[in-house]
């Protein structure tokens, strides 16, 4: 038997790129190596959905060569980083323990075994459509399909206060819990999902026929001309609002399977671990009162 050895940060890096591709990314995305010295010997890689300070010391306690994010730290770019700067603090957290930084953003999110690809089997859904933005592309060898969001069925109907309660059970709790526009013993079964802000996506639910759109970061006014358009029209999509950390936190436990196994694949041997550290900005809740509906809620 082969004994495996450590690899580098270089390896963990290709590896990992191997099964989500950077090249998947939006243009307009910051998805890679952020710091992080390609020779340094790496034994343990932690995920995390945010890079906070707090999650930056997770790291650096538990002795980790690379945390890899789902949300880039320097998404909007920064021209200095001192350590006043909570983004500087975050560098030089890491850099000083000789930790990575890597961020696996929107490829994470278009790619199979993805965030959304995740979620939607926590549902019990594995045969699922591409929501927008389809192509088919080339993974390790193989053609698939690749695109923002998921479309899939339930093996049965359900309420909607049946699914959203579902959705509840294995999401982290977080302060803000689910929001939901719909009569709860509506019936749906056609799920439209976009994990993190999907807003922008209410046009490609409507047209996927979907009973029921599963996102995060609803503003008033897209979430208040969809309500509206389903008024007037077949009364779908119902709309499930989480939070977004919550929505793309699922996806870890699978990224740190997949990546320990690539690597074993090719020889090495790595640790890992999932951060349970909650990264959604809300800390409490204070409710006005119970509503019975909405004006577009028939």
């Amino acid at each position: 038997m082969t004994e495996l050895s450590t690899p580098t940060l270089n390896d963990v890096t290709r590896a990992f790129h191997d099964i989500f591709p950077p090249t998947l990314a939006e243009k307009w995305d910051a998805a890679g190596l952020v710091v992080g010295r390609a020779d340094a010997p790496v034994t343990t890689v932690g995920f995390a959905v945010d890079a906070t300070v707090a999650t930056a010391r997770e790291a650096t306690e538990k002795g980790a060569g690379l945390l890899i994010t789902h949300h880039p730290l320097l998404l909007r770019g920064a021209s200095f980083l001192p350590d006043t700067d909570y983004k500087g603090e975050i560098v030089h957290t890491l850099i000083e323990a000789g930790c990575g930084l890597l961020g696996a953003h929107t490829n994470v999110d278009s790619a199979p075994h993805g965030t959304n690809e995740v979620f939607m089997s926590k549902l019990g859904i594995t045969d699922t459509e591409i929501l927008a933005e389809e192509e088919t592309v080339q993974i390790e060898g193989a053609d698939v399909r690749v695109g923002i969001g998921r479309v899939g069925s339930l093996p049965a109907p359900v309420t909607l206060k049946e699914l959203a309660e579902k959705i509840a059970d294995f999401l982290p709790a977080t302060a803000g819990g689910l929001r939901i526009a719909g009569r709860p013993d509506q019936s749906v079964q056609k799920i439209a999902l976009c994990t993190g802000a999907g807003d922008s996506l209410f046009g490609d639910a409507r047209a996927s026929g979907a009973d029921v759109y599963i996102t995060a970061d609803l503003r008033h006014h897209p979430a208040s001309e969809a309500r509206e358009q389903a008024l007037i029209s077949s009364g779908t999509p119902a709309l499930i609002d989480c939070s977004h950390y919550a929505s793309e936190w699922l996806w870890m436990d699978r990224a740190a399977r997949l990546i320990t196994e690539k690597l074993e694949e090719r020889g090495f041997t790595i640790d890992t671990y999932v951060s349970i550290l909650n990264t959604d900005p809300w800390d409490f809740t204070v409710s006005t009162g119970q509503v019975a509906g909405s004006a577009s809620t028939r």
